[in-house]
């Protein structure tokens, strides 16, 4: 996969500018936290930040496949920056929380979406290759280092440096690494600013199969959201805080491993008949989360959780290049992503409600619903999942006795 041609000019550059974004989010609720002495604010503030992320994200997507990324990445990148800047600024000042919410929503609409963007450029070059498999497990993992990395950096910066320095190097990078990003257009994906002969422009979300994937990448982020709320009070209702960073880079670390295993397998099973599977398997492996009490089971069983979640989150990924035309899979790339941020956001809150309520095991039935919503709708629309040209090549082949395998 690597020695595909340019691969190398928007890999190093990508895995660069993706590394800020997971420390956004972190490095918020600790400044705020830390000017307000009010972690509902912290969370209030964050919240924001990740909705108006999830919600702006496709937009920017949409507007990357119609004019390029670069075009979309250089404003994206100097509105980011600034947001950043102000919101600091503001949250030094002890400003009111109105005003740091109106500045939230800027500041995560206008986070890159650099994740979406490489494989968009990975869908240009391996289209109709069974290597894009291969570079959807790539890309998991890499997803999955950033997130394990990030919040663990932007924690050491705000607490042995100053409040603000996890969100100053946030903005450092991101300008950094976004305009580096920016610089590789020739492995861009080709702008559709007209309709090419012949070819009717969509929006990704009209695709029947993109919809049934974010309702699935809904509940993958329901795991993320629940089980970091749910270890956190886990951990502290035992009096073992410190161990909570063991017990989720436990599950990070089930993640990577399976992310790895799936790049490295010659898939001869259809990838909707994966995706099924996977799901049914992370599904069940929630299940039993909200009964455990030892922190070995808990370890082992997340572990598992974290092993189930590459499959079909690779597998999602990997679908968006049969059911997405190529004017759309920016677009695409960034719903599915901000379907797992959003879900995220609203699992972490109801998780910490259900932990507060009736005691820390109860946020672990979070993921468990999630999950198990999204299975149903997946099991129930998997038909979507089919792209129109094999449809109309499996009716073709039935026509003229021709044996063809549709999955």
């Amino acid at each position: 996969m690597l020695r595909t041609p340019g691969a190398w000019t928007f890999v190093l550059p990508g895995f660069l500018a993706r590394q800020p974004f997971a420390m956004l989010t972190i490095g918020i609720v600790l400044l705020v936290q830390h000017t307000t002495g009010s972690f509902g604010t912290a969370g209030a503030v964050s919240a924001a930040t990740g909705i108006s992320m999830a919600l702006f994200a496709p937009q920017s997507g949409k507007l990357a496949d119609r004019f390029g990324q670069r075009a979309v990445l250089l404003p994206g990148v100097a509105v980011h920056t600034a947001s950043v800047a102000a919101l600091i600024t503001l949250a030094l000042l002890h400003a009111p929380l109105w005003a740091l919410l109106a500045v939230a929503v800027p500041t995560g609409a206008s986070t890159p979406q650099v994740g979406p963007m490489v494989r968009a450029r990975w869908a240009a070059r391996l289209s109709d290759s069974p290597l894009m498999s291969t570079a959807a497990a790539f890309e998991s993992v890499t997803d999955e280092f950033t997130f394990v990395v990030g919040p663990v950096l932007a924690t050491a910066l705000c607490t042995s440096v100053h409040p603000a320095a996890g969100l100053v190097a946030e903005a450092v990078l991101t300008l950094a690494g976004g305009l580096l990003f920016a610089s590789q257009h020739r492995s861009q994906p080709t702008a559709h600013r007209t309709k090419q002969t012949g070819e009717k422009r969509v929006s990704a979300l009209s695709v029947p199969g993109v919809r049934v994937l974010i309702a699935v990448f809904l509940g993958i982020g329901s795991v993320f959201g629940g089980m970091q709320v749910s270890l956190t009070a886990f951990t502290e209702s035992i009096g073992q805080p410190g161990i909570n960073g063991v017990l989720y880079g436990i599950f990070a670390a089930g993640n990577m491993t399976a992310g790895i295993v799936c790049g490295a397998i010659a898939w001869k099973t259809g990838p909707r008949r994966r995706l099924l599977v996977a799901y049914g398997l992370l599904a069940l492996a929630t299940t039993p989360l909200w009964a455990l009490t030892a922190v070995p089971l808990l370890g082992a069983t997340g572990l598992v959780v974290g092993l189930c979640i590459a499959p079909a989150l690779i597998t999602g990924y990997t679908l968006v290049e049969s059911l997405v035309p190529a004017s759309a899979r920016t677009e695409a790339f960034t719903w599915l992503t901000g379907a797992v941020a959003l879900g995220q956001a609203a699992a972490a809150t109801t998780a910490g409600q259900l932990a507060d309520r009736f005691g820390p095991s109860a946020g672990f039935l979070v993921p468990l619903a999630g999950t198990a919503l999204a299975f149903l709708v997946l099991a129930s629309l998997r038909g979507r999942l089919i792209s129109p040209g094999k449809g109309r090549v499996a009716a073709r082949g039935v026509g003229h006795r021709t044996p063809v395998t549709v999955d």
